[in-house]
């Protein structure tokens, strides 16, 4: 089975790649289209700044490349940052267009007395939706955390997981064959590694 993690210049590409092939699985870092339209699977990774994400993958064409995967039925995860470029728009340093995958917006945690910004850490999880493919059968437990921004999904059909800072933060979104994880599961131990695990099996829907 092979993996494709979107190569366009912004994120933890390495250990993204060591923590999927430690799975099992064939890992391509790839910013080739056929590659990542073949692929089982895709994983959009991210670290930075949104705007400057967005103009890389515009860019190098990968926007358009993911939002075909995502209308083909490919499993694709964002992680991240890169959960947060499937959403419609973020307020990061003005305004900026996502892809549009998911909707909701990306807006700023507010300051908030004892809680420092960026919410950087080890937090736990809160299933909204336990019997989503994603989380079915594992144990709420703690990942690991580091964002200045936060989504805010439109449907809360799409919440599968929160954590708590203050206030109810999005952890874990998914809609069809499309998720997004805001903390990295690569660096978030045993849960982050099943809940990767768990992603890698969901299977293909027909377009």
């Amino acid at each position: 089975m092979a993996v494709a993690i979107v190569d366009y210049g912004m994120g933890n590409l390495h250990s993204v790649s060591k923590a999927v092939e430690r799975l099992g699985y064939t890992s391509l870092v790839t910013a080739d289209a056929a590659e990542i339209l073949a692929a089982d699977s895709v994983i959009l990774p991210g670290v930075g700044a949104f705007g400057d994400a967005m103009e890389h993958l515009r860019e190098s064409g990968m926007d358009t490349v993911v939002r075909a995967a995502a209308a083909a039925g490919q499993p694709l995860l964002g992680i991240c940052l890169g959960m947060q470029l499937l959403f419609d728009s973020s307020e990061e340093h003005g305004e900026h267009q996502g892809l549009g995958l998911l909707p909701g917006s990306v807006v700023r945690f507010a300051p908030r007395d004892g809680y420092k910004v960026p919410h950087m850490g080890w937090n736990r999880l809160s299933f909204r939706q336990p019997e989503s493919e994603l989380v079915a059968g594992l144990t709420e437990g703690h990942v690991y955390f580091v964002h200045s921004y936060h989504a805010l999904p439109a449907e809360d059909s799409d919440l599968i997981a929160v954590t708590d800072y203050g206030h109810p933060v999005t952890a874990i979104v998914g809609r069809g064959n499309v998720y997004g994880m805001q903390f990295h599961p690569e660096k978030s131990g045993e849960l982050g590694i099943k809940l990767l695990d768990h992603f890698l099996h969901i299977k293909a829907q027909q377009a």
